[in-house]
């Protein structure tokens, strides 16, 4: 199993890695003020890999701890998880691995199910810089919900992993909302392998940092697997916002969805770009992917890309992407009503993002996601 706390050696192998791996990801437009390829990272800061986890809703048969705990006492069944949905194109996940250390573990024994979602949290002071890994592994019918929280102070810089196995028939929901400080950045690479007939959900949204930087990825490797992918991001003032989605199917009789509700405001700038892939022996598969951008100022962009990549020929494939500003017939519609053109625009902008914001597990989560959204779209 490669090791989860690197020396010094190991450490400058990765970074080199990340160095050398193209992000994929050339500058949106010109109005992108950030080089992807190349962020500048404070190395002292990362040394100290400073940052703390803690969680909560702990089920009695399930094993929840820390990264390092887990490698210690439970190395087998970490070995089944760990680096098993990463491929080597995830650029900064080398950068996490490099300096990692920190993390969680999460195990579902076969059939499972909590009440409750798990609780992942974690924190890091200003200035700090964080690199978080998080792994789940869910057994033969296990069904789980994760919720992960990142808070990290002003000026801090947070790039993490969250890797999920799901084995045969095991459903697993992970749920990220990260709301960091403006002049934060918070860098994520989510990925997932779902079993014959099991089912995967990222539900994520981006809604603080000075750059927010998000691949999701789901590999669907066995037949019968499901793979759902809802994020949202709206930047605001000078914010800046890269999301990559990639489904790829290499099975056939699977499904995947994804839907990303953007907006923008102020000098916001946003780019997504969402791949399907359907590989040639991959028949039968259902793919779909919606993308729908809201610009709410003149000076906010957002680049919105679809990407289909299908080599078979009896499979179901759908993109659709609309970006614009809200609609003067909807407007109209409710101003003539008696309800004023601001609050008409508030609320046409909140109504947006119901779509993704339903498919957060939580109550408390989706009311957090709606009050940190209507802040932004107060400030418009």
């Amino acid at each position: 199993m490669p090791s989860l706390l690197v020396d010094g050696g190991d450490r400058a192998a990765l970074l080199e890695r990340f160095h050398a791996t193209p992000s994929g990801r050339e500058k949106p437009s010109r109005y992108f003020k950030y080089d992807l390829e190349s962020p500048q990272i404070d190395d002292a800061a990362a040394e100290r890999g400073s940052g703390a986890v803690s969680f909560a809703n702990v089920p009695e048969r399930a094993i929840v701890c820390d990264l390092a705990t887990a490698r210690r006492d439970r190395a087998e069944l970490v070995a089944r998880a760990y680096r098993q949905a990463l491929e080597s194109h995830h650029k900064y996940a080398w950068l996490t691995l490099a300096y990692g250390g920190l993390g969680a573990f999460i195990y579902l024994p076969d059939d499972y199910a909590p009440d409750a979602p798990i609780v992942v949290r974690y924190a890091a002071e200003d200035g700090a810089s964080i690199f978080p890994h998080t792994l789940v592994l869910a057994e033969r019918g296990a069904r789980v919900t994760v919720v992960e929280h990142l808070e990290i102070g002003a000026g801090g810089f947070a790039c993490g992993i969250s890797e999920i196995v799901a084995c045969e028939g095991a459903h697993v929901t992970y749920a990220a909302a990260q709301f960091a400080p403006e002049d934060a950045r918070a860098f994520s690479t989510r990925v997932a392998r779902p079993g014959r007939h099991a089912r995967v959900t990222w539900a994520t949204a981006e809604l603080g940092a000075a750059l927010a930087i998000s691949d999701i990825a789901v590999t669907i490797a066995e037949p019968g697997a499901e793979a759902t992918i809802a994020s949202l991001f709206f930047p605001s003032g000078e914010q800046h916002a890269d999301v990559v989605s990639t489904v790829d199917h290499r099975s056939g009789d699977s499904i995947s969805e994804t839907i990303v509700k953007t907006a923008a405001t102020g000098r916001g700038q946003a780019r997504f770009l969402g791949n399907i892939r359907i590989a040639e022996g991959a028949q039968r598969s259902n793919a779909s992917l919606r993308d729908d951008s809201l610009l709410l100022s003149k000076s906010a962009h957002v680049d919105s890309i679809p990407a289909l990549e299908i080599a078979a020929n009896d499979v179901k494939a759908f993109h659709g992407a609309t970006v614009g500003a809200i609609d003067e017939e909807a407007l109209f519609y409710m101003t003539s009503r008696g309800i004023t053109r601001e609050e008409a625009e508030r609320m046409i902008a909140l109504g947006f993002f119901e779509p993704v914001i339903e498919r957060f597990p939580t109550e408390s989560l989706r009311d957090d996601l709606r009050s940190a959204l209507e802040r932004k779209v107060g400030a418009a």
